[in-house]
């Protein structure tokens, strides 16, 4: 199969780059709208309780109090007679603003909770309703309008809908200045690595068509179906990695085919049989982990698997296809620009390192093994201890609007009503009924006020009348605000909502909570219902892949074993990173419990590219064993064949990962550190030692299977003949013995 793909393209080469280059540009052209068809938000479940209440939130109370105005006295207080004329002018002003809705402020109220504790700042409250993109628009009127200084105030606007807004606005410049670090930085890496400028600049050529074809795919089913802008990360920071680590095989193999004596034809067929096998298998193995994605129901999550499988495709079929019709054309050309120093150890030659290293952990496995499992380990217990949570406005700089709202909500205000449990009461009722459920749920511990339109409740009395301004009431529908003490990532919160909805409902109506501490409880049991069959599903699609590819039975589960182990020690660095503050003042982030989407997407992310680095390797190994080496030798000589271009490939999608930790949004920092480091440890500690350490566990069964299996193998099993007859210039070289 892989032969015929191969010489079409040679027999097509210019045909097949024109095709190519028409391709990126329609996508180049359809990539210009997909900013606006993306959202920020997608962490809920669609079809939970707090979705529910949300929508209804939506569609019967105008919303929830999504504009948080805080008004700041530049001198003296906010009862100070100048500070109070401006205040109340821009009461005035806001409730006035046809976009708002429910105005609610200090200044008009003199409510005490929408006072701070110093007497320095106070709130205006009000709402507006609309989709993502209006809902920006928004937001960027209201600042342009009112944000600022405004003689005795300062204003800033802040709410979730400003959140949103300065997430999107924060993440295009991270985008911008990540590709500005990293791609200079990897084209240095790929001159190294290659020793010519031709060969340097065709990987980044192929991650940058790559790129452009996911964006192009993202806005078109982003004008189908809801995508997160967060999506765009994984789709610059994939493709900055995969595209770039398919073509390096690609061109290595190719310039590694020249130097054996092959013609440009003959090379380029070869190398898509061999290279192009491994890359394609390494493709449908990690878009494979990436589609388990579209099992949760949280179209965060979905968002990443249609942005990463798009990336997956693309950079493979630009790798198997256009790459080759490239090499083609180019032939030994591809050598052009060679450094003065380009002529000693090209890149997929030998690596007397690796050769030895394999070596060494093949004849001392307890010496070398056991450290690394030990090390492993031991970085993996902090995972014991993680703590899960949604984002908000925390995981922005400090100097965002949102953050500094937000910020000034939690430590000076004593109001709660920002992040307060919202629970919507559908259907008939009487005030007595309303009061009752009211003072009901202010008996529950934790609660510290329950607000309701039949009055505000405190531990089970009545503590005056409903918030001036506030919307609770409804035909047939009611709302109350549950002002909680625990915070909403906690495991009190979820608690408190267990408690809420076990409450007997008011009679003859359903009862639907909802807030940040539902959506919480909500997403952790739609992941955590789905997450079993995911993981058996990412087990079983590997399982199979590998297993087609070296026709082994023991290979996968090495493999998954070895992968998981490095997983968990990368996720727990993550929990001493950023749940429990390690390098929060270098990287300039809040401590936070892990976004639990983050978690799930980072999962299926590591063990995908873990796989590719996998098939890199395990390829050569299988090459050199079907070509007569011993198992020993084998493993050496595929180490050794493979252990620079792994190492180099880890190195170039380590840097445009590692290049998100200058993002200002602390999840995506935690995303791009997650990733770059799990694929350094891959590339290393397991790819270096361990994988070498299990294959001498495994000895002379390294390639069993029972016979059945065996049998089925030889009929389906992706693979093909090592000694391919192919025209030649002059015979091909004799394979080494092994490398030591």
């Amino acid at each position: 199969m892989f032969r015929g793909i191969g010489r079409f393209v040679t027999g097509h080469a210019r045909a097949v780059l024109v095709a190519g280059a028409l391709v990126v540009i329609g996508a180049g052209v359809l990539g210009f709208t997909t900013s606006g068809a993306l959202t920020t938000s997608g962490f809920g479940d669609p079809s939970s309780e707090s979705w529910r209440a949300q929508t209804l939130i939506e569609e019967r109370f105008g919303g929830h109090v999504n504009a948080l105005v805080l008004i700041t006295a530049r001198t003296g207080t906010v009862d100070d007679a100048a500070v109070r004329k401006a205040g109340s002018e821009l009461t005035a002003r806001l409730a006035a603003d046809p976009v708002l809705s429910d105005v609610t402020s200090y200044f008009t109220t003199g409510m005490p909770q929408l006072r701070s504790d110093d007497g320095r700042q106070a709130l205006a409250l009000g709402q507006f309703a609309g989709g993502f993109g209006s809902n920006e628009k928004t937001v960027e009127r209201l600042r342009e309008r009112y944000a600022g200084d405004r003689g005795a105030i300062t204003v800033h606007i802040g709410g979730t809908a400003a959140v949103e807004l300065d997430a999107d606005r924060q993440l295009a410049d991270d985008l911008l200045l990540a590709e500005l670090i990293a791609v200079p930085v990897i084209l240095l890496l790929l001159v190294l690595a290659f020793r010519t400028i031709v060969a340097a600049t065709l990987p980044l050529l192929m991650a940058g068509a790559a790129i452009v074809c996911t964006i192009a795919e993202l806005s078109v089913i982003g004008s189908l179906t809801d995508v997160s802008i967060y999506s765009i990360n994984m789709a610059v920071g994939l493709g900055l990695g995969l595209a770039v680590d398919y073509a390096l095989l690609t061109t290595s193999r190719f310039r590694e085919e020249l130097a054996a004596g092959l013609d440009t034809s003959a090379a380029v067929v070869r190398t898509v049989q061999t290279a192009g096998r491994t890359i394609v298998f390494s493709a449908v193995t990690v878009a494979a982990a990436l589609a388990v994605l579209l099992l949760f129901p949280m179209y965060f999550l979905r968002s990443f698997a249609y942005a990463g499988i798009g990336v997956v495709v693309a950079s493979a079929a630009g790798a198997v296809l256009v790459l080759p019709a490239a090499l083609t054309v180019l032939g030994p050309k591809v050598n052009a620009g060679r450094l003065p120093w380009g002529h000693r150890y090209p890149l997929a030659s030998g690596s007397a390192f690796w050769g030895r290293l394999a070596d060494t952990a093949m004849r001392r496995p307890l010496l070398t093994g056991v450290p690394v499992v030990v090390l492993l380990l031991l970085a993996a217990v902090p995972l014991l201890r993680a703590e899960l949570g949604m984002p908000d406005d925390r995981v922005l700089p400090a100097p965002a609007h949102s953050r500094v709202v937000g910020d000034a909500l939690r430590e000076h205000f004593r109001t709660e009503d920002g992040r307060a449990i919202q629970v919507v009461v559908q259907g008939t009722t009487t005030p007595a009924a309303v009061a009752r459920h009211a003072r009901r749920i202010s008996e529950l511990p934790g609660v510290l006020r329950v607000a309701s339109s039949a009055g505000t409740f405190v531990r089970g009395h009545g503590s005056g009348p409903p918030p001036a301004g506030a919307t609770l009431a409804r035909a047939d529908n009611q709302r109350l605000l549950v002002a909680a003490e625990p915070d909403p990532s906690s495991a009190r919160a979820r608690e408190l909502i267990s408690a809420i909805r076990a409450l007997p409902q008011p009679p003859g109506t359903s009862v639907a909570v909802g807030g940040d501490a539902a959506l919480l409880a909500d997403s952790q049991d739609a992941i955590g219902d789905r997450l079993p069959l995911a993981l058996a599903l990412i087990a079983i699609t590997t399982f199979i892949l590998l297993f087609l590819f070296t026709g082994s039975v023991l290979q996968p589960l090495r493999a998954l074993a070895f992968n998981v182990l490095g997983l968990s020690a990368t996720l727990g660095v993550l929990v001493l990173i950023f749940q429990e503050g390690w390098l929060s003042s270098v990287l300039g982030f809040t401590p936070w419990p892990l976004n639990i989407c983050m978690l799930v997407l980072m999962f299926t992310i590591i063990l995908g590219l873990s796989m590719d680095y996998e098939l890199f390797v395990v390829s050569r190994i299988k090459e050199a064993h079907d070509q007569g080496a011993d198992h020993h030798s084998a493993v050496v000589l595929g180490m050794s064949r493979t252990g620079r271009l792994v190492s180099t490939a880890a190195a170039l999608i380590a840097v445009s990962l590692f290049a998100f930790a200058i993002s200002g949004v602390s999840f995506v920092q935690m995303f791009g550190i997650g990733a770059g480091l799990a694929v350094l440890l891959d590339a290393t500690l397991i790819r270096g030692v361990l994988m070498p350490v299990g294959m001498r566990m495994l000895g002379r069964h390294a390639w069993w299977a029972p016979a059945p299996m065996r049998r089925l193998h030889r009929r389906i099993g992706l693979r093909e003949t090592p000694d391919v007859p192919v025209q030649t210039a002059q015979p091909r070289r004799p394979v080494p013995e092994t490398v030591r």
